[in-house]
């Protein structure tokens, strides 16, 4: 009773974890761009205050608008948020990590497009249609790249439960591999993809002939505006955490880990989204913003990448 009381008080941890890290995530690496650009930029604590006072007006909704228009910002939340919350931060020891499924996961990121892009075209608005299109297409390219470096992970590991790659990883000699290398790198670009950070897209632009994610959510306002972002903001979290978790998950506290562990396991999470957030405004500041047409060359590329990567791994193990 005692162990499993344990687990359930991890699994609750690492709900809220992600739940409040992810604003401070986006602010930490919107602060750092600023500073990179040499201005002096929003606080580190904006993105909270942002929401908190979205959260405090009036939801405007349009009198076309059908009952997916009004569901679909929770719905997305909630998909968004049980993904981040599946991806071991700091301990593999949680009730929910049997759930924890690569392939599941890519399942629940492609639900929560799906409802934005079929909330984007609801209203039928011009600007809603063009960015559920442009989502619709990169996601046809970054899905398969993302399912490319999951067949790699599991042809390597036998496994695709990500606790499962996590300890395997932690406590066998993987050394470096041209294939894991390979799949960090398309993943890495997909989730530039699918986060709608630059090259691919720009959150801090209303450009009609660039947006994307922006587009889809010019409509909504107030509690629902909110939650459309903490949704953003959760799926960068997801991403940073399923790349820590994979590729590097040194520092996670096992199956039989103590109090001390589990702390350490939290302070080496917070340091690898700290290095993380730097490396992707560097990223951001150092590279121009692409034309929507070039997208489908830069996630080819990334579907390539995985390609490789799964033949390169195959091709070793069969030698």
């Amino acid at each position: 009773m005692i162990a499993a009381a344990i687990a359930v008080g991890l699994q609750l941890g690492q709900l809220l974890l992600v739940l409040l890290l992810a604003p401070l995530l986006t602010g930490i690496v919107r602060k750092l761009k600023a500073r990179m650009l040499a201005r002096k930029g929003p606080p580190v604590l904006q993105p909270y205050r942002d929401l908190a006072k979205l959260l405090r007006k009036e939801a405007v909704v349009a009198e076309n608008a059908s009952w997916l228009f009004r569901a679909a910002p929770y719905l997305m939340f909630a998909l968004l948020w049980l993904a981040a919350a599946l991806v071991p931060t700091f301990t593999t020891r949680l009730p929910l990590s049997a759930a924890a499924d690569l392939i599941a996961l890519v399942g629940l990121l492609a639900s929560a497009r799906f409802l934005q892009a079929l909330a984007g075209v609801d209203v039928g608005t011009s600007f809603g249609g063009i960015g559920a299109s442009r989502e619709m297409m990169i996601a046809s390219l970054a899905e398969p790249a993302m399912l490319m470096v999951v067949f790699t992970v599991a042809l390597f590991i036998h496994s695709t439960s990500i606790p499962a790659i996590a300890e395997f990883v932690l406590h066998n000699d993987v050394g470096l591999r041209v294939s894991f290398a390979l799949g960090l790198i398309s993943l890495i670009m997909v989730a530039v993809a699918e986060t709608g950070r630059i090259p691919v897209d720009n959150p801090a632009t209303h450009l009609e002939l660039t947006m994307v994610h922006e587009a889809m959510v010019l409509e909504y306002s107030g509690r629902h505006l909110a939650l459309v972002e903490a949704a953003q903001m959760l799926r960068i979290m997801f991403y940073m955490a399923l790349i820590a978790s994979v590729f590097v998950p040194w520092g996670l506290a096992g199956q039989g880990a103590r109090i001390e562990d589990v702390g350490i396991g939290v302070a080496a999470f917070l340091g690898k989204l700290l290095a993380g957030a730097v490396l992707l405004a560097i990223f951001e500041v150092s590279i121009a913003k692409m034309r929507v047409f070039r997208v489908s060359e830069f996630l080819g590329v990334a579907l390539l990448l995985g390609l490789l990567a799964t033949i390169f791994l195959y091709v070793s193990q069969s030698a």
